[in-house]
């Protein structure tokens, strides 16, 4: 069953395209209080959420989140307060942000759209394709560590080959002084 954003007028669900939009969703609290502050920054009459309502990233604050680790967090005590109530509610259209930049936001809708690489700089990044890329960098550099601790156990094998072949060709004495002395500098230097 799919998961829809519990706030009044918020068509976002959680599906691939949210998810590449860096849309996140949050469940409610487990705890009564905390539940019942977020249940009414919602101002939905008659509404009850259960253990699977969400509600969107799009509804809190930048600030709001904590995205330290691998999956995009809320912080503690932290309760949805970006929403555009209308007329029906009985409020006037207000919006909870109050930097005239924000209002600015709140006033025009969002146009969302795939971001298409058409030049040669992107500055806005996408999360999924970062999360890939870093992914992609890891398994090359795990695969390089390996390729390199290969190559240095080769190395002291080869080493170790050597050192035997000199010994033995030492102790046979078909090695002039003047060899012995300048392969004793190259292996012990």
């Amino acid at each position: 069953m799919p998961d829809f954003c519990a706030a009044l007028g918020c068509s976002n669900q959680r599906n691939a395209n949210t998810k590449q939009r860096g849309i996140t969703f949050h469940r409610f609290p487990k705890d009564k209080v905390k539940r019942q502050l977020w249940k009414r920054a919602l101002k939905r009459r008659d509404f009850e959420p259960n253990d699977r309502s969400v509600v969107c990233s799009c509804h809190f604050k930048a600030e709001d989140f904590d995205r330290t680790g691998q999956t995009t967090r809320i912080r503690e005590g932290v309760i949805p307060s970006v929403f555009l109530f209308t007329r029906h509610l009985g409020k006037e259209h207000t919006a909870t942000r109050t930097s005239r930049t924000s209002q600015k936001a709140a006033e025009e809708p969002p146009q969302v759209q795939a971001v298409e690489q058409t030049s040669d700089h992107q500055y806005a990044l996408d999360p999924v394709q970062v999360k890939k890329r870093l992914n992609e960098a890891r398994e090359k550099l795990e695969e390089l560590r390996r390729d390199l601790r290969n190559a240095k156990d080769r190395e002291r094998r080869h080493k170790k080959t050597v050192k035997s072949l000199l010994e033995d060709l030492k102790h046979k004495h078909m090695l002039s002084e003047e060899l012995q002395q300048r392969l004793d500098d190259i292996l012990l230097g």
